[in-house]
Order: C-alpha cells, then structure tokens, then sequence
C-alpha cells in the first residue's frame, strides 16, 4: 500500500498515522437476510449465494448541486469526480429532506427522515450559544443528550456489521463515538483533540476549557491532511471481510483554505471571485476523491465495491461575504440547499447513465442492502426505495414524490420535531409546494415550476390558476406527515 497526501495537488499532505480505533459497536438490530432476488443480474439467477460487496460512500460537505463539472459547470475543477459520474448509474435530481448537516446525515445513515429519526437539528437544548457557557464537562453532557436517537435506530453500518462487515468512520459524524451508529472502527470520539482548531472540530469556551463542537472532532482531519486511516483499513480488512467505508469529509466546507494553487485554478477556468475560495475547496476535495478510487483499482478492489456519492446539503457562498452561505442555499427549502445527485458505481454491475426521476436519500439504505443481499424488510418505518434494479438496468425508475421539512439549527426540545419545524416541502413532478409550519420563523406558502423557473423566483402561490394544484399538494404533505 502507497500512502498518499490529501488536497495538495502533489501530494504532499501530513503522512502521520492518524487513529483508527476498533471495537466492539452497541448493535441494537435484529435483521432478517431476505432472498432479494433483482440480484438475478447479479448473482446469474435466484439462489445462488452472492459475495457480499464492499461499499464506500463518499459524502460531499456543503457543495450545490450546480457544482460540479458533469452537471454543466465548467468554472468549476472535478474531473475525478466527472469520471466517476461517467462510470456511474447517475440520479441529479436527488433530494436530502433537510439542508441541514447533521439531520441530513442521520437520514443517510438511517434511511429515516429527520422526523422519524429525531435528529432534526445540530444542537440539542438549549442550543449553541447557552452551551457555549456552561463548562466543558455540562457542555459534552448536554451533547449526549440526542445520543439516543442514532443509538436506538438501524443504521447502515450497524445493519452491515451484523452481518459480517467491518465498518470504518472517518469525517463528519454528529452522534458523539462512532460507536454510537454502529462503526466497529472510527476515528470520531465526542471529545477534544489535542490539536486545535476548525479543522478538528475543537473550540475554547469562554472560560477557557477545549470541548468538541460535536461535529467530528478527531475525524475531521480525514481529506484535509491526509487519506491513509482509509487506506490502512481497507488493506487491513480485503481478503477478510467485506468493508464500508464512511468517507465524509470536512471538504468543501469552510475555511476555504485550499492551497493557492487551486484558487488560481478556478479564477483561470472564469470563476467569479466571490467563488473561487469555494471552488479551490471543491477541487482540493475532488483530488481526494480520486486518490481514493484510484487506491480501490491498484487493490483490484473496484469490481467488488460499490461506490455511492451524494452531497449532505448545499451551499453557494453570498457575494458579500464568501464565508457564509447565501440565504437560499444551505438551511433553506429552496433547490440550491435541498438537491444533491447521487451517484452509484459497481463495475461490472451497474450500468452507467443517467436517471431523471427524483430520488431521496432515505433511498440510499435499502440501495445499499439491496447490493448485499439483505432484506429491505427490515422495519415498516422505512420508506425509500432501492435504487438499484434501475441502477442496473432492469427496470424503469417511476417518478414519486419527494419529501422533506426545515427546521432551526438549535432544538428547544427533543422528541418534539413537529413543534420545531419551520415549513413542509413536496416536489411532485415539476411542481414544488411549500407549507409554513408551526415552529419558530415559520416559511412562506411557496409554489414553484421548476420546469420552467428552476431558480425558484416566481412564487405562483397566489396565481387562482394554482389552487387546486396547492390543494392537492398539500394533502400529499399531510399524508406523508402531518406535523400535529
């Protein structure tokens, strides 16, 4: 195994052997193993036992879904993630239901949406800036708080590691210990690292104490220095035991603190200069992940891994201020926060090409099982779909509507996400509605074509035309969740 630097366009990162740490994960899941039988592609006909595939899903933080260069961008640098699109079974019109990080994680992981799985917010009571004033051991104590809700759900890794799977955390990850959503290995403690700073999630309080911000802490590293904790554990566990990889990092999220080359590299392909710190990062981010699919090929390992890619949520920097995300992008209902293509590869498996129909990321969960042979029975609460018959090329992917609510980033309760919620979306077709909701900063009644206004700037909420349109909807949003 060649190590490799992350994000320098030579190479050149920290090589220091970074912790990964192995254990025994609080498994909570009894899963039943299905005969799923769209695998007759896959396995030449029903009964015959398949070899369960390795799985890498890589997650982009904070990056639209306008950028990236096999989407039309062409200001922005992705060849290494424009060739695995290439390669790929390729969903643009993907959705997360909260364009938040860390609810749109915990739906990843669990295949729930942010109601179902409680996790609706980044700060648990009584929110971020009254934690910033307590002590570090209140301030861990109040974090642990939400632990609960990814302890007590199905999760990806949990599932698969029941299963014989060993499974690796790396990056951003908001429920304390990996541990905690089933990784038998991680790197994400809950708790401060001895190195400071944005880039490992560790901040001072006011009085002085180091606390994890809860966001990642030792994990965040991943990308941004280095790639080898990946590598490593990959070469550990090939040959023993089908792996997945959580691959999550702290890329393109701000700071923006990509090398000058980079930036220099977007100002030459004619990014504005409000973006091209934002863009530097996407290209610092696409050269890990080529650096990681190219790993998988030298280890021959790429016809027996399936590779996922989607975004957690949006974000386009405010001309005024580039570190910041404009407001109808990241937290917001609107499709530069919400959307996000999603990506499947599984050479020799999977047929490349591109699928129009929307999909969400509650479907990641049942597409991933799906690949491993595992039933997609495994509770009633889920409500995605596999991709992966479409994927494969045996079925058409019918259109279905799509699905998700806003909320704060800071919780008053828990357990209460219908007390919280700030407005309700649908897309169903080329129609988006938007309810108000009953928490605090409610959102406008919003109907948009995205057809024929993709930037959502006609709000046809009070054209008489619409009503019988809102009406319908509406009690699609209702049926799907009523919010009481």
């Amino acid at each position: 195994m060649r190590d490799r630097g992350a994000g320098h366009p030579a190479g050149g990162a920290d090589r220091r052997r970074l912790p990964i740490t192995g254990g025994v994960p609080r498994l909570r899941v009894a899963l039943v193993v299905g005969a799923f039988c769209v695998a007759a592609a896959i396995a030449q006909g029903c009964g015959t036992s398949l070899e369960k595939p390795n799985v890498v899903m890589i997650v982009a933080d904070d990056q639209s879904f306008r950028d990236f260069g096999f989407l039309g961008n062409d200001h922005v640098h992705t060849p290494h993630i424009d060739r695995l699109a290439a390669q790929s079974a390729r969903y643009p019109n993907g959705y997360v239901p909260m364009s938040l990080c860390r609810a749109s994680l915990a739906t990843m992981l669990t295949g729930l949406y942010p109601h179902q799985h409680g996790i609706h917010f980044n700060h648990p009571p009584p929110g971020l800036p009254r934690m910033l004033k307590m002590t570090a051991e209140q301030y861990h104590a109040t974090r642990a708080t939400a632990d609960r809700f990814i302890q007590n759900a199905s999760t990806i890794p949990g599932i698969l590691s029941r299963h014989g799977y060993a499974s690796l955390q790396t990056g951003k990850f908001w429920e304390g210990h990996y541990s905690n959503g089933g990784f038998t290995h991680g790197m994400t403690t809950g708790r401060p690292t001895d190195r400071l700073g944005w880039n490992t999630g560790t901040r001072q309080l006011p009085n002085g104490e180091w606390v994890a911000h809860g966001n990642g802490d030792a994990g965040l590293v991943i990308g941004r220095e280095t790639m080898e904790p990946i590598f490593r554990f990959i070469d550990e566990q090939a040959g023993r035991k089908p792996f997945f990889v959580w691959y999550a990092p702290y890329l393109p999220h701000v700071p923006y603190d990509a090398p000058a080359e980079y930036e220099q590299l977007a100002l030459e392909k004619g990014a504005p200069p409000h973006l091209a710190a934002y863009y530097a990062s996407i290209a610092r981010f696409d050269r890990t992940v080529g650096e990681l699919l190219e790993f998988l090929e030298e280890e021959d390992l790429l016809d027996t891994t399936l590779i996922v890619f989607v975004s957690d949520n949006g974000l386009r920097p405010d001309p005024a201020q580039p570190s910041r995300a404009d407001r109808r992008s990241k937290t917001s209902q609107y499709e530069d926060g919400l959307r996000t293509p999603v990506l499947i590869r599984w050479d020799g498996r999977i047929e490349a090409g591109e699928h129009l129909s929307p999909v969400q990321t509650i479907d990641l969960l049942p597409t991933i099982l799906a690949a491993a042979g595992l039933s997609l029975e495994i509770t009633s609460k889920m409500q995605g779909r596999s991709l992966l018959a479409s994927a494969m090329g045996l079925e058409y992917l019918a259109p279905v509507p799509v699905f998700g609510a806003i909320y704060p980033g800071d919780a008053r309760s828990l357990g209460r996400p219908s007390h919280h919620v700030r407005g309700r979306w649908v897309r169903d077709g080329d129609f988006k509605l938007v309810l108000p909701g009953a928490g605090p900063n409610p959102l406008p009644l919003e109907l948009y074509d995205l057809s024929r206004d993709p930037d959502e700037t006609t709000n046809l909420a009070g054209s008489p035309e619409h009503a019988e349109r809102i009406v319908w909807l509406t009690r699609l949003i209702d049926q799907w969740w009523p919010a009481t």
